[in-house]
């Protein structure tokens, strides 16, 4: 029996997010199960998850999902290098995963693998580090798109993409990790990444956008997910804002020393020095993102770096793969993919929270990084009485009962 391995966001659970999953297991059966890694409270771009990870997992498994894995934070506020090393070394931990499927703008893997396979040349960091000598102030994606325009002419444009961009880092971690998975893809359609689009399925910004301003979204997600927004809502457990975290984020900031700065992620070349001074100055995080910036660095690594800082990770925390799988949600279906991991699984397999006091320092130190970053995402819920510390210890894994 396949079974197939995603990694997502579902930030929110969408249409997109459904007929990916759909065509997925038409082609490779029905009877084919799905395993998620989800990114946890906050995604890859150093942003607050408007709705908490349990509450996103649950709405997975409504939607067609049978197995959702907690990407641990440190994994999650990483480059696309690193965000892919984590959840696809993840998946293959599992034992029980055998294709792997993601969206893509090209819709095929012929060229994504030959693009991973050309990223994977060492030499080819030669071409990039030239790159970023001859052209000053230029970012490290448009130096890597240049060399390899230069390589393979006009294949290099499906790296000016973001779903092929995270496609090809899947890919290099198969090939990197010798993972005996397959890749496959689905051509993604609708409205593009942080656009607004006339047709197909609204993309997960629009509806946040929506969520946000206290738009109706009914219509622009499925069901089974929208019931579970909308309870979490009723319970003032969501939208969980941006702003509504500022205040935490920059009293966390303003406390830290230089030597805490020093050891987060991407803190080299002075950046930590830039961000330090940023974050005792500026009055919003945006502001402090901003001042931080400089020309060879985009945004959404300055604001991952942020958010590293205010909830404690540092570099040597993302190293490897994650050293647990955190169940967050799971069918029936997903339960007998569970029994089995028990006995093919690489990594300890956490159902109840309490079991990661008998694993190993790295372990338990990781989880309790997401612990805490859990604590401070439940301070933007509306509902006081939700703010309640420690729930990451305290929440069992969903179980759909069909």
């Amino acid at each position: 029996m396949s079974v197939i391995g995603v990694v997502a966001e579902y930030n929110p659970f969408h249409f997109g997010h459904e007929h990916h999953l759909i065509q997925t297991v038409r082609s490779l059966g029905e009877d084919c199960p799905v395993v998620c890694v989800m990114s946890g409270d906050f995604i890859q771009r150093g942003q607050a998850a408007v709705y908490s990870k349990f509450a996103r997992a649950e709405a997975a498994i409504s939607c067609g999902v049978d197995l959702v894995l907690e990407l641990p934070l440190p994994w999650t506020l990483s480059s696309a290098e690193g965000f892919a090393r984590g959840a696809v070394g993840l998946l293959g931990a599992t034992g029980v995963v055998t294709h792997l499927s993601f969206g893509s703008e090209c819709g095929e893997t012929e060229p994504l693998e030959q693009l991973a396979e050309l990223l994977l040349d060492p030499l080819f960091v030669n071409d990039i580090k030239a790159e970023l000598n001859n052209n000053e102030g230029i970012s490290f994606a448009a130096a890597r798109q240049r060399a390899a325009a230069k390589r393979v002419g006009e294949l290099s444009c499906q790296l000016e993409t973001p779903n092929n961009i995270l496609a090809v880092e899947y890919i290099k971690q198969l090939y990197d990790q010798n993972l005996h998975i397959k890749p496959v893809t689905v051509q993604r359609f609708g409205s593009g990444h942080d656009q607004t689009g006339n047709f197909g399925p609204r993309s997960a910004s629009e509806i946040r956008r929506a969520i946000a301003s206290g738009g109706d979204i009914t219509g622009s997600v499925p069901e089974g997910a929208l019931a579970v927004y909308q309870r979490e809502e009723k319970l003032g457990r969501g939208p969980v804002l941006d702003e509504n975290l500022e205040l935490a984020v920059l009293s966390r900031l303003r406390m830290l020393d230089d030597a805490a700065f020093a050891v987060l992620p991407d803190a080299g070349e002075g950046l930590n020095f830039r961000l330090a001074r940023a974050a005792r100055e500026e009055t919003t995080v945006d502001a402090v993102v901003a001042a931080a910036k400089s020309k060879r660095y985009a945004l959404s690594r300055i604001r991952r770096m942020t958010m590293c800082a205010a909830l404690g990770i540092k570099a040597e925390d993302a190293q490897g793969i994650p050293p647990y799988a955190r169940v967050l949600a799971a069918t029936q279906r997903g339960c007998a993919l569970l029994r089995e991991m028990s006995t093919k699984s690489a990594v300890p397999v956490i159902t109840k929270p309490a079991s990661v006091k008998e694993l190993d320092d790295r372990a338990r130190h990781i989880f309790s990084v997401c612990s805490a970053a859990h604590d401070l995402f439940s301070l933007g819920y509306t509902a006081q009485a939700e703010r309640r510390g420690g729930a990451d210890w305290r929440i069992s894994p969903k179980i759909a009962i069909k």
